[in-house]
């Protein structure tokens, strides 16, 4: 759990994407906290995106690692029509800054983020984007996520949305 800020947060990002690629599913669950947050935000207007979660529209609102177990339960059993065959993904992410340590030892980081999907079923590609906010905190030795908020910048969605087209 010791190393630089910058580094222990690219270390942590690069596995989700990777894992995401992979269908890692279980190593990718493992980065997340118990009482993670997966939210990504709907555009209110052209300016302003929603700002809560409870009260406002989401793409996707997850407020626990369980429903992202669930999802990704849903992904293995094969009986979730819009992920019977899975989109091939390459995620990528760049700009990662890092703010000084709260004093919890928790790490605010924020990058760009870029997936490009490829829907095998209609031989169509597309590219989501946009800006990502991390929570990492330290527990059991490990980093985890525990909150993860991605504004997609680009939020005309051609295809189905969900936690690995994104």
């Amino acid at each position: 759990m010791t190393g630089e800020p910058l580094a222990i947060a690219t270390d942590v990002l690069n596995r989700e994407a990777r894992y995401l690629d992979e269908r890692r599913w279980d190593e990718w669950l493992a980065l997340y906290h118990p009482d993670a947050e997966f939210w990504v935000p709907a555009w209110k207007n052209e300016n302003e995106y929603t700002d809560d979660p409870e009260a406002g529209i989401s793409l996707i609102y997850i407020s626990a690692r369980a429903q992202l177990e669930e999802r990704v339960a849903r992904v293995r059993s094969g009986r979730s029509a819009a992920s019977a065959v899975l989109p091939r993904t390459a995620h990528a992410l760049s700009n990662i800054t890092v703010e000084p340590p709260a004093t919890d030892g928790s790490l605010a980081v924020n990058a760009v983020a870029t997936t490009h999907l490829f829907d095998v079923k209609r031989r169509e590609q597309h590219t989501f984007f946009g800006r990502a906010e991390y929570r990492l905190v330290p527990e059991n030795g490990a980093w985890r996520i525990r909150r993860k908020k991605l504004i997609l910048l680009n939020d005309t969605i051609p295809t189905v949305v969900d936690f690995y087209s994104i």
